[in-house]
């Protein structure tokens, strides 16, 4: 369940990082339905543009989720505010699913672009670009091969981690992002209320609860444990389930 967990959380991550590069980007849908096993992730941040990549030779679409060892997310320089690495994560997804489809609308050139892969990318048709007067957006839809994962169906646990995932980047992203599941909105506007979920019981009505934000890129809020310390943390929208020095840092 790990794996298949690990390349669709990639999708995930790939549509709260858009925000990063597009901050007039309002809404993340996210789609999971276990009889057609299909899922999808769609957001209104700035389109993938539709034009031939000079180097690859193909369009720029395809060279992102079609093509290995293709990325803009290299160098170890730069300050990381993303959580994507070199784009395999999506690649991985295609490779790993019976059918895999990408759309992504640019308003600037007014284009629309749609292309559809099969058999884990060994069948891929022609992307069908199209006039169009939408906003932008972008949507991801695969169909997981199951039988690479050893399983017949979406099964039940898979689905509800993937849920939690949508509640985390609910709680993670910025508080102008909505984020649906399934066409319905989560309730959750920032970390204070998702933190919620975890501290805010019957039980524990009165748990006392510290925030402190300093600056967009860090947010902690400290409260009671029972027994020993616990921690719950994200980088750049990465569950960060383990910990790390970031949590470190803090405690520290």
């Amino acid at each position: 369940m790990n794996f298949i967990y690990s390349i669709i959380d990639e999708i995930l991550v790939n549509a709260a990082d858009n925000f990063q590069r597009d901050k007039n980007m309002t809404c993340i849908k996210i789609e999971i339905n276990k009889e057609q096993n299909k899922i999808s992730v769609w957001n209104n941040g700035k389109g993938i543009p539709i034009a031939i990549h000079k180097d690859m030779n193909c369009y720029v679409p395809e060279m992102i989720f079609g093509q290995l060892l293709t990325s803009s997310n290299y160098n170890d320089d730069m300050r990381k505010v993303t959580g994507g690495r070199n784009g395999f994560g999506a690649k991985l997804a295609n490779i790993f699913s019976d059918k895999f489809i990408i759309e992504t609308a640019d308003s600037k050139q007014r284009k629309h672009y749609k292309q559809v892969f099969r058999k884990n990318m060994q069948e891929k048709e022609p992307p069908v670009i199209t006039p169009s007067s939408v906003e932008n957006y972008t949507c991801v839809t695969f169909h997981p091969d199951l039988s690479k994962f050893k399983m017949t169906e979406l099964e039940d646990d898979t689905i509800s981690l993937l849920t939690k995932r949508a509640y985390d980047l609910a709680g993670v992203s910025d508080s102008k992002v909505r984020v649906f599941l399934n066409n319905k909105r989560i309730e959750i506007k920032n970390f204070d209320d998702y933190c919620d979920l975890y501290l805010k019981s019957e039980e524990n009505k009165d748990l006392p609860k510290i925030v402190e934000k300093k600056q967009d890129r860090w947010e902690v809020i400290a409260s009671l444990s029972d027994g020993q310390f616990q921690q719950v943390s994200f980088v750049n929208s990465i569950c960060t389930s383990k910990g790390g020095t970031h949590v470190n840092y803090i405690t520290d």
